[in-house]
């Protein structure tokens, strides 16, 4: 009875928008999941040492680029056709590949695992290469359902596996800390493909009979049909994963898996909160945008969702940009204290990456995969030309991130200017959004300012520097909050 009260009042308080309420519904389940990792990683950086982090960012970073490309991009196919039969092809299609891809990975990288280790300067790593197929079998299949699900509007069932994610990669990483850097690379992969089996029997089920209908030659007809995925779209996926994976490995190559550990943690951090509203606004969008092209209405749709997503993201961000050396130091320990400088850098592209990802999908629906294949190479030669220059030149960690957060910005605005222009939307709607919030943002970081470069250290004075935090976060907060709040 009480469960029952529980979620009724939870349906009060969700939006009556569509949109809204599915965005909602995806992102409170994937944030209660990254709560519970955020909240765990000051534990996690006083079991393991930044070296062990940088054995995971190297081992992530291989993950993630091969994810990409896991079912060669058949995935992204599955919500477009008009018939649930030919989406049950494609989905199938792309299981046959996430298995084919599995098993190519494993015949290159087991008997290969010592050179590949010296070749990313992690030695380590060696011992556990073999992970890296299994991981990405089990990554690969979550993805194919993922889009499944995505189709379907079956976004509460989304919501679930985020949060079955989130804590499987916690509790592994807590509790075989003994283990020592395995148990990062383990719960890595647990926090990748926890949830297959409720996508499976939830959504998959419900359609048993177009699956049961999948035949050869009508895979063969999916493969021709959507075939500039493969062809195009996995370039453009590469050179976005490269774009976000790379640095932790040329990090480690050019200055050491310590450093690798620095940059991975503060990614780790930061990028946690970022994937419940980007990945959540991404997979609702979607859906919404290929509706919204069919009624001409896109452009629209578009300027709307970036409009609400600056608003409720660049006061955050100019709190955190001020406040993230002292908060990173306080929270995780004085031997991480370089990961705060780190994140004060890394909120600048941070903010551009949350506010522009989601309308990427805008190339997809549109068959525009040059365009979004363009803006991902300039992503990745961004990328790889600041850390060379960071890393071999000035030799500084800092400096590195510092190069490559102006630069990857500059790559995300002249993205989302061409996501308007081909909507049809006036270029003046990049900018207007950003100047309209600038003084409410400035006024939410003004008592992080003050705290941070006025105050002592005095006992009495530490309590009123907390205040000053906690006001500015709560402050920020209150563009998200109205924007839940309209119905």
């Amino acid at each position: 009875m009480a469960a029952e009260k529980l979620k009724k009042t939870a349906r009060r308080l969700l939006p009556r928008n569509r949109f809204a309420r599915s965005v909602s519904i995806l992102a409170g389940g994937t944030a209660a999941g990254q709560i519970i990792v955020v909240a765990a990683s000051p534990i996690l950086t006083r079991l393991y040492s930044p070296e062990d982090f940088g054995v995971l960012a190297v081992f992530a970073s291989l993950l993630g680029i091969l994810g990409v490309i896991a079912s060669l991009r058949y995935q992204l196919a599955i919500p477009l056709p008009e018939t649930d039969e030919e989406a049950a092809n494609v989905t199938a299609l792309s299981l046959v590949v996430v298995l084919g891809m599995a098993l190519l990975t494993a015949v290159i990288a087991i008997p290969f695992r010592q050179p590949i280790a010296d070749a990313l300067n992690t030695p380590l790593l060696a011992d556990y290469i073999w992970l890296l197929p299994l991981g990405l079998l089990l990554m690969g299949i979550y993805q194919v359902f993922n889009y499944w699900a995505i189709r379907n509007k079956a976004f509460g069932v989304l919501a679930q596996t985020k949060l079955t994610q989130s804590v499987g990669m916690v509790v592994v990483q807590i509790g075989g800390y003994a283990l020592g850097p395995i148990a990062l690379l383990i719960g890595r992969i647990v926090g990748q493909a926890a949830g297959i089996f409720s996508l499976s029997t939830t959504v998959i089920n419900k359609h048993r009979g177009q699956f049961l209908e999948v035949t050869f030659s009508k895979l063969a007809g999916s493969t021709k049909n959507h075939r500039s995925f493969p062809l195009i779209s996995t370039w453009s996926g590469l050179c976005s994963s490269g774009g976000s994976q790379l640095p932790p490995l040329l990090i480690a190559v050019i200055l050491g898996p310590g450093a690798a550990g620095f940059y991975a943690l503060t990614n780790r951090v930061l990028s946690l909160p970022v994937g419940v509203i980007s990945k959540s606004m991404g997979d609702v969008f979607y859906g919404e945008a290929i509706e919204a092209n069919k009624r001409e209405s896109l452009g629209f749709l578009v300027v709307d969702i970036y409009s609400k997503m600056v608003a409720a993201s660049l006061p955050i961000a100019a709190v955190l940009f001020f406040s993230a050396p002292e908060a990173f130091r306080l929270i995780f320990g004085e031997d991480w204290a370089k990961s705060g400088e780190l994140a004060s850098w890394m909120i600048l592209w941070v903010f551009f990456q949350v506010v522009t990802t989601p309308l990427g999908k805008v190339f997809l629906i549109l068959d525009r995969h040059g365009s979004a294949l363009l803006f991902q190479l300039a992503f990745l030669v961004t990328t790889v030309i600041s850390i060379i220059i960071g890393g071999l030149w000035f030799e500084d960690l800092i400096v590195l991130v510092a190069i490559m957060a102006t630069g990857r910005s500059a790559v995300y605005c002249f993205r989302l200017g061409k996501i308007l222009k081909i909507s049809e939307e006036r270029i003046r709607e990049l900018w207007h959004p950003i100047f309209s919030n600038l003084p409410y943002a400035a006024l939410c970081a003004s008592p992080v300012i003050f705290s941070v470069n006025l105050l002592s250290e005095t006992a009495y004075e530490k309590y009123i520097k907390f205040f000053l935090f906690c006001l500015s976060f709560l402050m920020s907060a209150v563009p998200l909050l109205k924007i839940f709040a309209k119905r």
